[in-house]
């Protein structure tokens, strides 16, 4: 069968095109104002970021668009849906405020803390490529509620949180596009015009800050002028960043390791849903082209990892093929090459972005609950709370370290890799309710190595910074698997008296007894 049967362009693909635009416009419009507002320059975030991630994006667009065309072949069909791909919106902001601000704080340079992105983006897109080999063992072993608790724990503090504290810095404009995402959303009522939920809360969210809510106009005045020729330019800078990470910020690790197997998870997922929908893509291929993407941004400047969108399963209600991929991908790339991108992100005040990130938050803590079973929701919270203390850590322990310090001794060492922490304690619980006490033990050992280590309750790599919480960590196991031995013996015990109640009351007992 020829190639030219499957269409590179079909009237259903603008529809999935705009759906799949709005949401890769959102993130990017979110990274720009996010590292913006932190205190990165424009010659980075315009100039090196956005190009970086724009490429990223097409690399894997067009790697997608070649692999639904594969499976046309393959199964001799025109209606197969490429995936839609982009940057992976959870992982996004654990970049943003678990990896680039803490490197922008420690470093106090910039330039310094983007390549330590760079370094760190890259051991993400490694780790998304070994999923193709491992994914299937992470999936089946790694309690889901243990790594979506952790995850909630960091929309709760530092996404959904925060971002409150911001909305009301400009209290008109934030809280009537709060309203407006709560409505669309959340309570999925429909906005006048058919409009998406996100633009109109922007648009009018933008128009209430600059009229009535006390934005100075000469934002405007700067956006406008942000128009320009930001080229993709390739970049070694990772290299120094990596070389960096092992000196002085090892400790990310932490971080990078959840997160990145929970975005490999997430593809495999995605793609198992698409199943469901009809198109059978190769799951571990899937993995693979994930990473490849994220790898292929970072020698661009890019900083964030990419993943297949569970919209994918919109685009395919549309009947979309792979046209829309295809135009996803160029259109980002000339947004930012020629400054759409650094305009929009000008203009668009943080007090009006940040409700948004309001909803994610929700959306985050509330996909945690709704995606595990209701017996595992005391893990989910459990895994919640170390990110709690790593809040109160990197938010007041430079300028109020007393404070804290009087608050609790305990709150430093928890937020110390406190996404390991949190997977660990919410995993722990998972076995826990399931009687599963051996992995219970185990789980408790591998957090004695990982402290004993320096990925958690240390501010670096080191080896027994701290012995009590190694010691603690043993004397856990060594508890589970007391009581894994004693539960087991009164099972052992009440199997006698078990089988002597079958004899007299046999599992017919109704029928033995009108005998």
């Amino acid at each position: 069968m020829e190639k030219n049967f499957y269409p590179w362009f079909k009237r259903e693909d603008i529809d999935g095109f705009f759906a799949l635009f709005q949401n890769n416009l959102a993130n990017f419009v979110l990274i720009a104002v996010s590292m913006s507002a932190m205190g990165f320059p424009a010659s980075i975030v315009y100039g090196k970021v956005i190009p970086g991630v724009a490429m990223s994006v097409l690399f894997g667009n067009l790697y997608y668009a070649k692999l639904a065309e594969k499976l046309a072949l393959k199964e001799k069909r025109k209606d197969v849906t490429a995936l839609a791909y982009g940057v992976s919106t959870p992982v996004m902001f654990i970049y943003l405020f678990g990896v680039l601000r803490p490197a922008l704080e420690l470093t106090g340079d910039p330039e310094l803390a983007w390549k330590i992105g760079l370094g760190a983006c890259f051991i993400g897109g490694v780790i998304e490529v070994l999923g193709s080999f491992i994914g299937k063992f992470v999936h089946k072993h790694l309690p889901r509620a243990a790594m979506l608790g952790a995850l909630a724990g960091v929309a709760f503090a530092f996404i959904g949180g925060e971002m409150f504290f911001m909305t009301y810095e400009l209290p008109i404009a934030g809280m009537v596009v709060l309203v407006i995402m709560l409505i669309g959303f959340i309570a999925k009522k429909p906005l006048p015009f058919k409009i998406p939920a996100a633009l109109f809360a922007i648009v009018i969210g933008t128009f209430l800050a600059y009229t009535v809510g006390g934005q100075d106009m000469s934002q405007v005045r700067e956006g406008l002028g942000s128009f320009g020729f930001y080229l993709p330019m390739p970049t070694l800078g990772l290299f120094e960043g990596l070389m960096f990470m092992a000196r002085e910020m090892a400790g990310l690790f932490a971080i990078l390791l959840p997160i990145s197997i929970y975005n490999f998870v997430e593809t495999m997922n995605n793609v198992e849903a698409m199943a469901s929908a009809g198109d059978r893509y190769d799951v571990a291929e899937a993995q693979l082209a994930d990473g490849l993407g994220t790898l292929f941004g970072t020698f661009f400047g890019g900083v964030f990892p990419t993943t297949v969108y569970i919209a994918s399963i919109g685009s395919k209600w549309m009947n979309a093929g792979r046209g829309y991929s295809i135009l996803n991908g160029f259109v980002f790339l000339l947004a930012s090459t020629f400054g759409v991108v650094a305009v929009m992100a000008k203009i668009i005040p943080m007090a009006v972005i940040a409700p948004i990130l309001v909803f994610v938050g929700i959306s985050m803590v509330t996909q945690a609950f709704g995606t595990v079973d209701k017996k595992h929701f005391p893990a989910v919270v459990i895994a919640m709370f170390p990110y709690f203390a790593n809040y109160l850590m990197t938010r007041f322990n430079g300028g109020a370290g007393e404070v804290v310090a009087k608050l609790s001794s305990g709150i430093v060492p928890l937020g110390q890799g406190a996404m390991f922490t949190g997977i660990v304690w919410g995993a722990i619980l998972v076995f826990l309710i399931d009687g599963e006490y051996r992995k219970a033990s185990v789980t408790s050992i591998c957090a004695a190595l990982l402290t004993a280590t320096g990925f958690m309750h240390a501010p670096k790599l080191a080896l027994f910074f701290d012995a009590r919480f190694v010691t603690a960590y043993v004397l856990v196991a060594i508890i589970f698997e007391g009581y894994r031995r004693y539960d087991a013996m009164l099972a052992h015990q009440s199997e006698p008296i078990r089988k002597k109640a079958d004899e007299v009351m046999p599992v017919d007992g109704l029928a033995a007894s009108e005998q």
